[in-house]
C-alpha cells in the first residue's frame, strides 16, 4: 500500500488512464467488427475513413503502437478490396 500522498495520487491517476485507454481500445475493436458486417463496398469505404482517423488518433496518443496502426490499415484496405 502507498505511504505517501503523491503515491496515492499516482494510483488514482493511473487507474483513470487505464480505464480511458481500455475504452478507446475497445472502441476501435468494435468499429472493426461493425465494418466486417458491412457488405456494400461504398459504405465500407466511408466507414474505413472514420476508422482510419480513430486509429491515427490512438497512435498519436500512444495508446496503440504506430506499427499496429499501419498493419490494421493495411488489413482494412485488403478487406475492402475483397468486397
Amino acid at each position: 500500500m502507498a505511504n505517501h500522498q503523491s503515491a496515492n495520487k499516482r494510483i488514482r491517476v493511473a487507474q483513470a488512464h487505464r480505464l480511458r485507454n481500455r475504452y478507446q481500445r475497445k472502441m476501435y475493436k468494435t468499429a472493426f467488427k461493425q465494418l466486417k458486417q458491412i457488405k456494400d463496398k461504398q459504405k465500407a469505404l466511408a466507414f474505413c475513413k472514420s476508422i482510419s482517423s480513430i486509429l491515427d488518433k490512438l497512435a498519436q496518443r500512444r495508446i496503440i503502437h504506430k506499427n499496429k496502426v499501419a498493419n490494421s490499415k493495411s488489413n482494412l484496405a485488403r478487406y475492402i478490396k475483397s468486397l
